[in-house]
């Protein structure tokens, strides 16, 4: 039986982020938990690999967006396109079934073209993934509807 706390009792909202790609194989729930972007979503029959745990290429979805969106929010980059140029993954164990996965970033440095960030991703409070990246710094994105709903609780106006 599944104990850990579910994360929408603990301040997480739906997160409308990472484009209509991950937008279907979400959905994707957000915090902003001291002074952190928190991520979280919840591992669905869908998300699965044949031995019934989370599929390694969901859980590099979530990872890639995870530290990804991080920087927007705790370097304060606003809203510039992204891009992946590298990102390294370590599974060290297995997202089961029916388990909350969550996850929070740190932001390592920022250049004017390039930013190095690295995650950990827990599924119900186990360490399942440490993740690091590089991502450019690209063009500035137009607004969309979903942008106002990222303003988390919390966060600095």
């Amino acid at each position: 039986m599944n104990t850990w706390p579910d994360p929408l009792l603990q301040g997480y909202q739906a997160a409308p982020i990472g484009g209509e790609f991950a937008s279907r194989n979400g959905p994707f729930y957000a915090r902003w938990h001291e002074e952190r972007f928190e991520l979280a979503f919840r591992v669905e029959e869908r998300h699965v690999n044949p031995g019934n745990t989370c599929h390694g290429g969901m859980l590099s979805l979530f990872a890639d967006i995870l530290i990804s969106t991080a920087a927007k929010y705790q370097a304060d980059l606003g809203r510039h396109f992204l891009p992946t140029i590298s990102l390294q993954q370590d599974f060290l164990a297995a997202a089961p079934l029916g388990s909350w996965v969550t996850g929070k970033a740190d932001i390592l440095k920022v250049t004017k073209n390039l930013v190095f960030s690295q995650g950990l991703i827990r599924a119900d409070g186990v360490m399942v993934l440490r993740a690091s990246g590089v991502f450019r710094r690209g063009p500035l994105l137009n607004d969309s509807p979903g942008d106002g709903l990222m303003k988390l609780p919390g966060m600095s106006p």
